[in-house]
């Protein structure tokens, strides 16, 4: 039995021309995919109006000292005039609540 040695060649050549011209073909479908795909896609972001609102506040109490100045220079002046009452038994009330959470935090 004899085997064509030239013909077997010849046919492994046209097996790799048609493999790679499926290869290409396939590489020019994707890209095309692809490039119509980002032409059609636009990311976008959107911030509700509570996070906008949540930024804000959180950039007002940033710059804040946290000390409410008015009220301070109220008390103040009450006790500079001899007007300012305290409420003793409010007053013992929350050392001994301040106690307790301290003694139970150990």
């Amino acid at each position: 039995m004899a085997i064509n040695i030239n013909n077997l060649q010849n046919s492994t050549q046209v097996k790799a021309d048609k493999t790679d011209q499926a290869v290409q073909r396939q590489q020019s479908v994707v890209q095309q995919n692809a490039t119509s795909q980002a032409s059609q896609k636009q990311d976008s972001v959107s911030i509700t109006p509570q996070a906008q609102q949540f930024t804000k506040l959180q950039e007002k109490a940033a710059n804040s000292s946290g000390i409410d100045q008015e009220k301070v220079d109220k008390i103040k002046q009450a006790i500079a005039d001899g007007k300012y009452k305290i409420n003793v038994e409010m007053l013992a009330k929350r050392i001994m609540q301040f106690e307790g959470d301290l003694f139970e935090r150990k």
